[in-house]
């Protein structure tokens, strides 16, 4: 008999307490860093956020004896299925204690919810999708995460699998440390140095100013960068503008450089800094005074995560991300940054992996995705 009470949120009380689980569940964990709670609120639709324009979503309370021992959210990210042709549901959110009984009747709930809306296969976890935070760390609980990179429990990956969720696509972070910076090869340098010269490329900073403008530099380059990469959905217009709102006074302009050729930006490179230990100290909560201790305590951070390098697909083989990252070293040196994570890289992504690899950069940590085919499933509840 299952002692174990699943509740569809609904109530402001009941999305108060979704969220506030971790702060219980956590305590007492060195390396876990509180989100933000009011981007949480919008990640999970408890305020208004443009991804949900396109996609729907119900959470779920776990409830034992009438304590909180899980959550989970079911998610239908319509702008997925459009664009991959499927009929998929996601999970995401997702946070229990160690007993099967309660993630079983969490993910029976997502299922169930799902079945309702035709969606008979799942993915996740996506809190809510890939071009947010994503993948379940199973690699890697030594250190503390980086700014927008999850955090759960070790013991998460055997309850999901536990499920008859399979591996779908790893994600991985690779660290590396500006010494290796004087030990790259010069040639690498002067390569960078000519292909800049023989293209007529220039780099800048992104500009505060005009933020909209790069903004929409960034999405154009973004959207056309990456199809055909696995999971990947293009942002709209409304959430590249959301998703900068929220950065733009975080943004270090310097630590950014986006690639023109003949005044037109054909490829960026995203840095930046890891405030979460400013967001541990203030415990996820931006006001009243949060928000300035992130402004003012940021000079003193000296991690960098640098989160994406793109460039439109007719100038991919010509050497742009090289450049890029050639003029972009300087500025993260003269910030005093020690420490850099790339992340995160795609399993599949050869390329990328490749070139940090013969950079000296060093993989630590390994996100994953799941999947789960009823029809496939070796273990079915």
């Amino acid at each position: 008999m299952n002692d174990v009470d699943i509740i569809p949120v609904k109530s402001r009380r009941e999305r108060k307490e979704f969220i506030h689980f971790a702060w219980q569940h956590y305590a007492g964990d060195e390396n876990w860093v509180p989100p933000l709670i009011m981007n949480q609120e919008e990640l999970l639709n408890f305020r208004r956020h443009p991804f949900y324009d396109n996609a729907e979503i119900q959470t779920f309370l776990a409830k034992r004896g009438g304590r909180t021992v899980g959550r989970i959210a079911a998610i239908v990210d319509h702008a997925h299925n459009r664009y991959h042709n499927e009929q998929r549901g996601m999970f995401g959110f997702f946070e229990a204690i160690d007993d099967v009984k309660v993630s079983h009747a969490l993910f029976d709930a997502v299922r169930n919810w799902h079945r309702d809306r035709g969606n008979m296969v799942l993915r996740g976890p996506l809190n809510p999708a890939m071009n947010y935070e994503c993948g379940l760390l199973v690699e890697g609980f030594d250190t503390p995460p980086m700014f927008m990179m999850t955090y759960n429990k070790p013991y998460y990956g055997k309850l999901i699998e536990d499920y008859g969720f399979r591996k779908a696509q790893d994600l991985f972070a690779f660290w590396g440390n500006v010494d290796m910076l004087s030990q790259l090869d010069p040639k690498v340098v002067r390569i960078a140095q000519q292909a800049q010269e023989r293209l007529g490329i220039t780099c800048r900073p992104a500009n505060i100013k005009n933020f909209r403008r790069d903004l929409e530099n960034f999405m154009r380059i973004y959207n056309s960068a990456l199809p055909g990469t696995w999971g990947f959905v293009p942002l709209s217009e409304a959430e590249i503008v959301t998703i900068g709102q929220g950065l733009k006074y975080l943004i270090v302009p310097e630590l950014t450089q986006i690639a023109e050729k003949d005044g037109v930006a054909v490829g960026c490179v995203f840095g930046m800094l890891d405030y979460n230990p400013l967001i541990k100290a203030i415990n996820g909560r931006l006001f009243p005074f949060g928000f300035l201790k992130i402004l003012f305590g940021r000079k003193k951070l000296q991690k960098i995560r640098m989160i994406s390098t793109n460039v439109v697909p007719e100038y991919q083989r010509w050497g742009v991300g090289l450049i890029l990252m050639n003029n972009v070293a300087p500025k993260v040196l003269q910030w005093g940054i020690k420490e850099a994570e790339f992340s995160w890289v795609l399993e599949s992504n050869h390329l990328s992996r490749g070139s940090l690899e013969k950079g000296g950069a060093k993989k630590t940590k390994t996100y994953r995705i799941y999947d789960y085919d009823p029809n496939l499933a070796e273990t079915p509840p």
